[in-house]
């Protein structure tokens, strides 16, 4: 058997184990480490599973597992309450509308449909700080911060890969 077989689908597996390790890479990542007097840049680890999320299998507990993820990082970076879970939520959605156009692309396509998803997160969350506090974001910040979560998409494509024909109903 091959060891880059399909696994099943087993809830912990694929929802679970990422939501723990965006979470952690979170925390790691929200270090005050310092190379060459440079920060590490601050990506929004949580965009990865859930572009793969909806790519690989509509479920309702992948929603769920988004806002989890989205309510981790508003109370962790002691955002306004709901920027992350809507700006995760946004993207996953139009992730999972544009559904049938994405599956079966190339990976440079798909790498480009993760950056559009990632705008829109992105877009959702400067929108919703401008409406919160009613200041602009600092769109440099908010660059960087675009360009270190684009970086990002190997590690979708690999959850994408793991599991994308795990469920024989979705073929």
């Amino acid at each position: 058997m091959n060891a880059r077989a399909a696994k099943p689908l087993n809830p912990l597996r694929w929802l679970g184990l990422p939501v723990l390790l965006c979470i952690g890479a979170t925390v790691l990542f929200s270090a005050t480490w310092r190379f060459f007097g440079l920060s590490l840049p601050e990506p929004v680890f949580a965009l990865a599973p859930a572009f793969a999320w909806a790519l690989i299998r509509p479920s309702i507990l992948a929603p769920f597992a988004v806002l989890l993820m989205g309510t981790f990082m508003d109370a962790f970076w002691g955002g306004p309450r709901g920027l992350w879970s809507l700006s995760l939520l946004a993207a996953y959605g139009a992730v999972l509308v544009t559904r049938p156009i994405i599956m079966g692309q190339s990976r440079l396509i798909m790498w480009i449909w993760y950056s559009a998803a990632c705008a829109v997160a992105m877009g959702m969350g400067y929108a919703l700080i401008l409406l919160s506090t009613g200041n602009l974001a600092d769109p440099i910040s908010v660059l960087w911060q675009y360009l270190a979560s684009v970086a990002l998409f190997p590690f979708a494509d690999q959850l994408i890969e793991r599991f994308e024909d795990a469920d024989v109903r979705f073929r």
